[in-house]
């Protein structure tokens, strides 16, 4: 593997390389599913090869064929305490550049964002939402590079931010035998519309307490300060408390997590402001 970004890999199954791709979660790795080359099967075991050489258990746990996309559950045996770049949206106009490479020799991509968000019909069949990309290095053939990320942004910018999933490449009208210097990304949008795993919403209903534990947590409460701060405040704690023991127990990952205190917070927010749900 080349490059320092660790936040993208390299996938193996028997020593055989696959392809690229990058961890959007401490738990998940995202890679074009035409990199897994046949692994069509439920469950399909890799490896999955991190900057520094380390090597974890991998099981292929989705696949959206029409998309090309998969999804790549790290075993939990695994720690994973990489620090994750923030997933964004690019916008026409903007650098861009892809860390990953499919080998020492190859070129690093850079290049200029055409479209942002352009409706692209994937040789899969489905109608994606992608980032249109034009690269400086017109390689005509760009064959190796797909699974891996697009970073908006120059490489030497501080903090990566990841727009896209390369996917396919666009072919030179004047010469079939070519690929143009265009490519095109599935964005992050659209990679965690296609698999449930990154909804959390739904989890709400979940982690929402009994009515029994509800009186039990506003009793305490008032117990505890002698007011009375409502359900609302009460469930708020009992909520939040319960994620961060499941996070804790690797229930839920970091990403998860965050994402499921936001919610909590601002459901309690709204429905303390003026004109909120009572």
């Amino acid at each position: 593997m080349t490059g320092s970004a660790s936040y993208w890999v390299e996938l193996f199954q028997d020593r055989q390389r696959l392809g690229g791709g990058f961890l959007l979660t401490p738990r998940y790795v995202l890679t074009a599913l035409h990199c897994l080359r046949g692994l069509t099967s439920p469950d399909e075991r890799v490896d999955i090869v991190l900057a520094d050489g380390s090597r974890l258990a991998g099981l292929v746990c989705r696949q959206d064929k029409e998309a090309d996309l998969a999804l790549i559950t790290v075993s939990a045996a695994f720690a994973v305490r990489l620090p994750i770049p923030r997933a964004g949206v690019a916008h026409g106009g903007d650098d861009w550049h892809g860390p990953y490479r499919p080998a020492a020799a190859e070129v690093h991509l850079r290049g200029q964002v055409d479209s942002g968000s352009a409706e692209y019909p994937c040789e899969g069949g489905a109608v994606i939402e992608a980032l249109q990309l034009t690269t400086h290095q017109h390689l005509g053939d760009y064959s190796g590079y797909s699974g891996g990320p697009v970073v908006k942004g120059l490489p030497e910018d501080r903090e990566p931010v990841i727009v896209g999933i390369l996917l396919e490449q666009a072919p030179d009208r004047a010469e079939s035998h070519r690929a143009a210097n265009v490519l095109f990304a599935a964005t992050i949008g659209e990679a965690m519309r296609r698999f449930d795993q990154f909804d959390v919403e739904h989890l709400i209903d979940v982690l929402r307490p009994s009515k029994a534990a509800t009186e039990q947590a506003v009793q305490r409460r008032v117990e505890e300060d002698g007011t009375s701060l409502g359900a609302a405040a009460a469930v708020t704690d009992l909520l939040l408390d319960q994620i961060e023991k499941w996070t804790q127990r690797g229930v839920l990952d970091a990403s998860q997590s965050s994402e499921l205190k936001f919610l909590t917070a601002k459901t309690f927010i709204e429905r303390q402001s003026p004109g909120g749900v009572a």
